[in-house]
């Protein structure tokens, strides 16, 4: 399929006559504000996959001003429709559905919108007030203008993933909600539209947050080895201790650290091998400002405690870096064998 195969609609009207192949053609629907990168094309290439060669492939492109604290931050975001629409069709997408303010928001501003509730007040949302209520009203109006079986969003963006699936459930939409794994570049740096707001000295000290995510789940999985050696060899400290007598101080070292692994040290351990990353970067030129780093449930973005043994984790950060501002996250398992 090549670019020129996705159609541009501008209307509501003009999408509710789109149906080519039948009405029963499976639709998919990804929404994004524009600017479309790989990470994008891969969320368009997944829903593809997913309704065949037969059902149709919506890419949604609005950037909504409900989303946006400030006005310059809505004024600077890239508009690119043209490349859009090379990049949606390239990808597989049938159609681009690009809306204007006013037609999704034909009255203004609007007065009824969805509440994300305490978890669109956590992280994201304590930093960008509103920002999720927002994030919410539009994609319930776009669910009910494209009419999709199956929808797919990023995991980059977790706490916005977890909301909509918590609104769908909540409101009964008639709809599924599917998870696409991060898209990174070669260096790790998360797929972003805001990245190319970065010079070559920001993007370095951008880095850090993919490098500070990938070590504590490294830090994870080398604590649950050990924990896991522990378990079937019966490592002690009285056994380190009588092979430093032998003079063994390599596997006496060894046998410490199995001796010692314990399952309720993960989240702590997790969180100071991203910790010491993020701080390294705060020292950089330019610095990387932290605004949080956050070890937390998928379910509701609540803080996991330090003496969690097992289950699912979200190891959450967002900084700013000269002026633009960044997240990433990484998906965690405790109480996992590697």
């Amino acid at each position: 399929m090549t670019a020129s195969a996705a159609t541009l609609l501008r209307t509501a009207a003009e999408l509710a006559g789109y149906a080519p192949g039948g009405d029963r053609a499976e639709r998919a629907v990804v929404m994004t504000m524009g600017a479309l990168h790989e990470g994008h094309a891969s969320l368009i290439q997944t829903a593809r996959a997913v309704v065949g060669p037969a059902g149709q492939v919506v890419v949604t492109v609005f950037v909504n001003p409900l989303q946006f604290g400030e006005s310059a931050d809505l004024d600077r975001y890239p508009r690119t429709l043209d490349a859009d629409l090379a990049v949606a069709g390239a990808a597989g997408a049938d159609v681009v559905f690009a809306p204007s303010v006013d037609e999704v928001y034909p009255g203004g501003e609007p007065q009824v919108r969805i509440s994300a509730g305490p978890m669109g007040e956590r992280l994201e949302g304590a930093s960008r007030p509103g920002h999720f209520d927002g994030m919410l009203t539009v994609v319930a109006k776009l669910l009910h203008l494209t009419r999709p079986e199956v929808a797919f969003f990023g995991q980059k963006d977790a706490q916005q993933l977890a909301l909509i699936r918590r609104m769908v459930r909540d409101l009964n939409f008639p709809v599924e909600i599917v998870g696409v794994e991060t898209a990174r570049e070669d260096d790790g740096l998360a797929l972003s539209s805001r990245n190319r707001f970065l010079d070559a000295y920001e993007r370095h000290t951008a880095l850090a947050l993919s490098r500070a995510l990938f070590a504590a789940r490294d830090r994870l999985a080398a604590q649950q080895a050990l924990h896991a050696r522990a378990q079937t060899t019966g490592a002690t400290e009285g056994r380190a201790a009588g092979l430093n007598r032998l003079g063994e101080a390599r596997l006496a070292a060894d046998a410490q650290a199995v001796a010692r692994a314990r399952p309720d040290q993960g989240p702590a351990a997790v969180r100071a091998a991203a910790r010491a990353i993020l701080d390294d970067a705060a020292a950089e030129q330019p610095p990387l400002a932290l605004d949080y780093l956050a070890l937390v449930d998928p379910a509701d973005f609540t803080e996991i405690p330090d003496d969690r043994t097992a289950g699912d984790a979200i190891l959450a950060v967002a900084a700013r870096v000269g002026t633009t501002r960044l997240i990433d996250n990484i998906p965690l398992t405790f109480g996992a064998i590697a």
